[in-house]
């Protein structure tokens, strides 16, 4: 039940982290000292989505469920209604470069509009 409980709530924190990477920008645009933990966030994300690089949360998480022996019944919230947000059925690779750049892309134009506003100052 420990093990059940940790990967569910492994999966909740790789949810916030996917959506920091995704929308921490915008907390630039009130906290400028906010880019000094978004931006590493930020790097991690994008070389994981272009890269293809294995997330160490995803094997914990698998690990944890291994461990759990997916005892019980199967499925519940997290595995209905979040993993289908982390996962997609059908991700491909070009799906992911796609997504990849659509995040590059976000943050560049927040991050931009900070330097512009920052140098009218």
């Amino acid at each position: 039940m420990l093990y059940r409980l940790g990967a569910d709530g492994l999966v909740l924190l790789h949810l916030l982290f996917i959506l920091y990477v995704l929308f921490g920008g915008l907390l630039v645009l009130k906290w400028r000292t906010a880019w000094y933990w978004h931006l590493p966030a930020l790097c991690w994300g994008v070389a994981v989505e272009f890269l293809h690089l294995p997330c160490p949360l995803t094997t914990w998480e698998n690990s944890l469920r291994q461990a759990s022996g997916r005892a019980g019944y199967p499925g519940g919230f997290v595995e209905h209604y979040i993993w289908p947000i982390i996962y997609p059925t059908g991700l491909t690779p070009n799906i992911q470069l796609v997504l990849g750049t659509c995040v590059v892309l976000i943050n560049l134009a927040v991050y931009l509009w900070v330097i512009v506003s920052a140098r009218r100052r």
